[in-house]
């Protein structure tokens, strides 16, 4: 055989020797990681009942526990002291209505003004979601002593009270552009604004609550009471 021809089969032999080594090497690498990877995977289920045992995360599942149940009893004595709801009171009832609760909103309107309809709406929608606050209503003409006392000759007219103290108020729509055809997300960024109700901490993603009365509508009149106008 021609020395070149064996010298080169030689070489081939060798290279091949090399490559099958390197794939072997590969592979142990390849397999050496993959046990790497699962190691930490297991660690972790190891840790985790461990925690699911710790006697601090059974604490603090214990304090949450009892924070919830205190808010759902909190929201209870609320609802039983007429929160949540938007409710008519009469001239009787509203000393004690507005006197009994931290924050009070009460609408003082009359039953054939167009505004007070409106405003009526936004109210009853807003009531139901904040709970720390009172939402009410009282027929003007109805209540006579104390529409005298707080001064009222414009309607609508919401009146804010807070610990029985009448704080602020809305008079017509000034604060809410003038204007029928404003939304109930207007009104309740107004209220926050006077801080008569919180910031939600929920998700507040509700689409606004637009009315769909027309605005052509003309307010009755009245004799005891000028109804705001645009």
């Amino acid at each position: 055989m021609d020395p070149d021809e064996v010298k080169s089969k030689l070489q081939g032999l060798a290279f091949g020797n090399v490559l099958a080594a390197a794939a072997r090497d590969y592979k142990k690498e390849v397999i050496a990681k993959e046990k790497a990877q699962a190691a930490p995977a297991i660690h972790d289920e190891v840790d985790l009942d461990e925690l699911l045992d710790d006697p601090e995360l059974e604490k603090l599942h214990a304090e949450r526990l009892a924070a919830l149940k205190r808010e759902v009893e909190k929201r209870e004595v609320l609802k039983r002291q007429g929160h949540g709801e938007y409710r008519e009171i009469t001239e009787g009832d509203f000393l004690g209505e507005v006197t009994c609760g931290d924050k009070v909103i009460c609408h003082f309107y009359h039953r054939e003004f167009y505004r007070c309809k409106i405003m009526d709406k936004h109210l009853k929608a807003l009531a139901p979601v904040y709970l720390g606050t009172k939402f009410v209503k009282l027929d003007a003409e109805n209540a006579p002593f104390f529409v005298a006392k707080l001064a009222i000759k414009t309607l609508p007219c919401v009146i804010l009270f807070k610990k029985g103290i009448a704080v602020d108020r809305l008079v017509g729509f000034d604060d809410l552009g003038s204007k029928d055809d404003f939304s109930t997300r207007a009104l309740e960024n107004v209220l926050k604004r006077k801080g008569i109700i919180e910031e939600k901490k929920k998700d507040d993603d509700d689409e606004d609550d637009e009315t769909d009365m027309s605005k052509d509508r003309r307010v009755r009149s009245s004799t005891a009471y000028d109804s705001d106008s645009d």
